[in-house]
């Protein structure tokens, strides 16, 4: 029994042996139909053309100066191109990738452009555009500051030397206000109205004027900063004119000696910080600082800071020009003429003028003799 079953197994395996060789030989294909082996086809390279030309990539490509910028970027002195930068840079034709306050990170030049088209000249001329609206309607709802005095008693308020120190600076701030003024904006307002060629002559002719002043300026700012700079101390009275603006807003003008704390900040802000830092930096653009090599990176640099300090400058001195003409009573003939009404000074600075009655300030420091009476009741 147990070969009977053992015979049947072994033919039964044979069958299936011999059916799945014959199944395979009928699947597989002729020798001459195998696949062969994928081989990578390398299509052949061919060598790199020659640089092209920026007139010739014009001719493929009308408006792509890839090839002309390339060249500017691999500038040297051994190629055989010119250039007409000279100096420490003249291998820089591109400058490197910077940062500046307000800019993307872009060459220094981009950078630059960008700080001062988008920052500088908008809120620039948003800011004196607001000072010049608050002052026109301050005027327009108040009117002048101040009574008109008229006692017939003179106090001399300036000097000669004062006066002439006063006056050269403001004349040099005036001709350097309105030249940056054109500079900066006038092609927005300015350009229009006169054409590009009137224009262009003008902004020439106020550029060099602007460099030439630029210097009288610096020199009389110090001449005004020594000479009035012991009227200009901080006191304790000038923290209670602070806190009321002078009265400015309300009805009586707070009690002050020869400068009120406006005036103060005028100086120590204006005078002396920003002007130092206008100054400063205007000397650098001017280059006349000596032994300094200047890249174009500091008169970029410079540029920024001079640009926001002069028009910081230019606000806060608004204000004191409208004062010391037109918005109080009387101030003008003071820096005109160098005397006040004792009406004036009682008003207007009334703790200088109790000095004066008391003795402690002399009512006149020339040798001049008055033209008015210069008497001061007590």
């Amino acid at each position: 029994m147990q070969r009977s079953i053992r015979s049947a197994l072994l033919s039964a395996f044979a069958a299936l042996a011999l059916t799945g060789a014959a199944l395979a030989e009928r699947a597989a294909p002729p020798v001459d139909q195998v696949p062969q082996a994928i081989v990578p086809v390398v299509a052949e390279v061919e060598e790199a053309a020659p640089a092209e030309s920026n007139a010739e990539r014009a001719k493929t490509q009308p408006g792509n100066n890839a090839p002309f910028w390339r060249a500017v970027r691999d500038w040297s002195p051994q190629s055989d191109t010119t250039s007409a930068v000279r100096g420490i840079e003249s291998t820089v034709l591109i400058q490197p990738f910077v940062q500046y306050p307000g800019s993307r990170f872009a060459t220094a030049g981009e950078a630059w452009r960008q700080v001062r088209n988008q920052w500088i000249i908008p809120y620039g001329s948003a800011l004196l555009g607001i000072v010049v609206l608050a002052i026109a309607l301050f005027h327009w709802r108040k009117g002048p500051i101040g009574q008109e005095a008229n006692s017939g008693h003179a106090i001399e308020r300036f000097t000669y030397f004062e006066r002439a120190a006063h006056w050269a600076n403001a004349f040099a701030f005036c001709v350097l206000a309105i030249s940056g003024i054109v500079m900066a904006f006038g092609k927005f307002f300015l350009l229009p109205l006169i054409g590009g060629a009137a224009f262009g002559w003008l902004s020439y002719a106020l550029k060099t004027g602007h460099n030439i002043v630029g210097p009288l300026f610096a020199v009389s700012l110090l001449i005004v900063f020594f000479t009035f700079i012991r009227s200009n101390w901080p006191r304790r009275e000038d923290i209670t004119w602070l806190r009321r603006a002078g009265g400015l807003f309300g009805g009586k003008e707070v009690p002050s000696h020869r400068f009120n704390a406006g005036e103060k900040v005028v100086f120590w802000g204006g005078v002396l910080l920003l002007g130092s830092i206008v100054v400063g930096s205007g000397l650098v653009l001017d280059r006349l600082i000596p032994s300094v090599a200047l890249l174009r990176s500091d008169m970029q640099v410079a540029h920024m800071i001079h640009a926001v300090a002069a028009v910081l400058m230019m606000a806060l001195f608004a204000g004191h020009i409208y004062i010391g003409t037109i918005g109080m009573r009387g101030a003008y003939r003071a820096m005109r003429d160098g005397e006040v009404d004792e009406g004036w000074a009682r008003e207007h600075h009334a703790l200088w003028y109790e000095d004066i009655c008391k003795g402690k300030i002399s009512a006149r420091r020339t040798e001049r003799p008055p033209s008015r009476e210069t008497v001061v009741r007590g």
